[in-house]
């Protein structure tokens, strides 16, 4: 099956739409950090080497707390115009801004150089094959000069002051644009005028990331699921894992020497799909676990899912029982992610 361009209108990035409530901006997840110690305060919340992002570089990383657990994945761009550019779930919006508002009353409180500002703007994700072609028409910036996770700020068809990263969750080619609220509906409109772009909601964007191996927050990670059973163990910088200066340290590191109890694998299977909740079993009959997130893939015409199953049964190949509308069928432990990639590089 071909992918096609698509765009996702949402207020914020991988997370449900927030309803429009008084005193809360619509985006709901997007936030600059400010200041000499801008650095300091995220990689006093984050696993991820932020410090060594160049400019208008991002990278994917994790919240986590001092048991090691999974608070929120988010994106962290350090831009050129001197602020950390942060875009978390907007299903987790009130904790994660509480938590960096808590960090930046902490480390001023102790003199520190650091604020924050909550950005009022939406997010239309435009995706596929050939986003990048249909974006083109409406910016004088030379986009294949923008590889995946860097971003600019550019006027997009008529729409000044705003930010396209090159980034998304479908595991295709694609961009963000953060745009001022008021602007986001014109915005939509320019973009869906070109016949290439189709709308897309979230479930379609689901079955997508799925297919490419990726997480949904509060499914597939959470607050007691540490980065290394989760199979994130990349978004650990290697500074930050010498210095071990992460909340959480003491319980994540040793976990990647293999002292880890379950992981996250992806399944295969044919008959019925695998949803979440539907238990795993060995072949024996013993359940070892659950599915997180599971559907039919439209590319590949067959069941896909990812689950948390005992680390002696995550080796790909291994086949497994899974429960589904009350039947035991076989399921395969396969590599992720399940469709290949296709992010943009510079080559």
């Amino acid at each position: 099956m071909q992918r096609v361009v698509s765009m996702v209108a949402r207020l914020g990035l991988r997370g449900q739409p927030l309803p429009s409530v008084p005193g809360r901006p619509l985006s709901g997840s997007q936030t600059k950090i400010h200041g000499c110690d801008r650095v300091k305060l995220m990689e006093s919340l984050v696993v991820g080497d932020i410090a060594e992002l160049r400019p208008n570089q991002g990278t994917l990383s994790l919240f986590t707390n001092e048991a090691g657990g999974i608070l929120d994945d988010l994106i962290v761009t350090n831009t050129s115009e001197g602020h950390l550019y942060v875009v978390s779930n907007a299903g987790c919006w009130d904790k994660d801004l509480a938590l960096m508002q808590d960090k930046v009353r902490e480390l001023q409180n102790m003199g520190s150089d650091v604020g924050l500002e909550v950005v009022d703007n939406a997010l239309l994700a435009l995706q596929g094959p050939t986003a990048a072609q249909v974006l083109q028409d409406g910016v004088a910036d030379d986009l294949r000069k923008l590889p995946f996770m860097t971003s600019a700020v550019m006027e997009v068809f008529g729409v000044s002051g705003c930010r396209v990263t090159r980034c998304g969750y479908t595991g295709e080619d694609g961009v963000e644009i953060s745009v001022p609220a008021a602007e986001a509906v014109r915005l939509a409109k320019a973009l869906l005028e070109n016949p290439e772009v189709k709308l897309a909601g979230l479930a379609a964007r689901d079955s997508l990331r799925l297919e490419a191996g990726l997480c949904l927050y509060g499914n597939d990670i959470d607050e007691h699921t540490t980065p290394v059973e989760g199979s994130l163990s990349w978004t650990l910088g290697k500074r930050r894992r010498a210095a071990m200066d992460f909340p959480g340290a003491a319980v994540i590191i040793p976990q990647l020497k293999g002292k880890v109890q379950r992981r996250r694998v992806g399944l295969m299977c044919e008959g019925a799909p695998m949803r979440a909740h539907s238990p795993i079993l060995s072949t024996e009959g013993t359940v070892i676990g659950t599915v997180t997130s599971g559907c039919p893939s439209p590319c590949l015409k067959k069941n896909v899912a990812m689950g948390y199953v005992p680390s002696e049964y995550s080796r790909p190949g291994t086949r497994l029982l899974v429960e589904v509308r009350r039947k035991q069928q076989t399921a395969v432990v396969s590599k992720m992610p399940f469709v290949p990639t296709n992010y943009y590089t510079l080559k």
